[in-house]
């Protein structure tokens, strides 16, 4: 008799695991089908424009909002949701440090290493301050911040798992961003002849102050080649920035937990195991350990997960939420692209 209740209880083990897997399926194959739709948008896109104006990112969460507009999903979809929503999205967190090389970085110069920096501090604190004195919360206005300062929705993606903002706060600031997003790409070229910026203060300009590589290319292909590099380069030093940044809000997250909560953290608690994994992924990058010939597959596994866990983010949010502080959120996000865009265009005058 002994003998069958201790072996029931490690019977029971991988079948408990089999059913948590099988509960995750429906829902990780609902945000797979939105993410597939969304990248056959954008590859549309592509085709008519030469250059998707709305990535499959923004596309899924937006599809995802508009399915979760009329159709609650039943419990049956949710564990599979939620999965894609935290646990894909710390996974493609991870491995967005495969394409970070310190090297390629350290090359471009302090002068322009040092300006980079500046400007997303200030830009940070700055459009923290506007959020937090529109009345947004601190969670959504770290979120803004994040984005308009560093690279947009990816950096929104990143920083939300560690400061716990919920679906709503992320498909605001999203959301928004988004849409100032391809304004920027298609208004930028406009302040060249206005400006009378030079091939290099552009490419500068559009790495500052565009949110997402792809709109990078997209901004800077009008006007050559060298506006095209430079802005390229400038805007993956810019995004470098997120490590320091998510490593920042991992030190201080804590401080937002209940008193329960506080008295069990440790180091893996302040600093989740995807930042670690980042940086050492980032490292075996730049030590040469993981080849070039890597980064291309990685960076395209890494930017599915991201779209499958936006779809997830799109599907749990409530759209009577995002009308609630939609007034606030483009203003918030507005004034800091301003903010980000005078900054930027005082520091490309430096740059001669």
């Amino acid at each position: 008799m002994s003998q069958n209740q201790a072996s029931s209880p490690a019977g029971t083990k991988p079948a408990s695991a089999a059913s948590r897997i099988a509960a995750l399926i429906p829902g990780i194959l609902l945000c797979v089908l939105v993410a597939g739709v969304s990248a056959l948008l954008e590859h549309a896109e592509l085709g008519m424009f030469d250059h998707p104006y709305v990535e499959a990112l923004v596309m899924a969460i937006l599809l995802g909002m508009a399915l979760r507009s009329f159709w609650k999903p039943a419990p049956r979809w949710q564990a599979g949701i939620a999965f894609s929503a935290k646990q894909l999205l710390e996974v493609a967190v991870m491995l967005l440090g495969a394409s970070i090389s310190f090297a390629a970085i350290a090359a471009s110069g302090i002068a322009l290493l040092a300006s980079i920096a500046a400007v997303v501090v200030i830009t940070l604190g700055v459009s923290f301050g506007l959020s937090r004195m529109l009345g947004l919360s601190t969670r959504l206005s770290i979120l803004i911040a994040c984005g308009n300062s560093i690279c947009g929705n990816s950096a929104i993606a990143a920083v939300a798992p560690i400061i716990g903002a919920n679906n709503d706060e992320i498909a605001s600031s999203i959301s928004f961003t988004a849409i100032l997003g391809v304004m920027m790409v298609l208004g930028l070229p406009l302040l060249i002849p206005l400006l009378q910026l030079s091939a290099t203060q552009y490419g500068i300009l559009a790495g500052l102050t565009v949110y997402a590589v792809p709109q990078v290319l997209a901004a800077t292909v009008p006007a050559g080649l060298v506006s095209t590099q430079i802005g390229t380069l400038v805007k993956l030093m810019r995004v470098l920035m997120l490590g320091p940044v998510v490593v920042g809000f991992s030190l201080v997250a804590s401080r937002w937990q209940t008193d329960a909560k506080k008295t069990s953290v440790g180091f893996f608690r302040l600093v989740p195991w995807f930042i670690l994994g980042f940086l050492v992924l980032a490292t075996l990058r730049s030590l040469e350990i993981v080849p070039a010939t890597v980064v291309g597959p990685v960076t395209k596994i890494t930017g599915f997960l991201t779209v499958v866990s936006m779809a997830a983010l799109g599907l749990g949010v409530d759209v009577r939420v995002l009308a609630n502080v939609g007034g606030r959120v483009t203003a918030a996000v507005t004034l800091s692209l301003m903010l980000l865009l005078g900054i930027s265009i005082a520091l490309v005058h430096w740059f001669k």
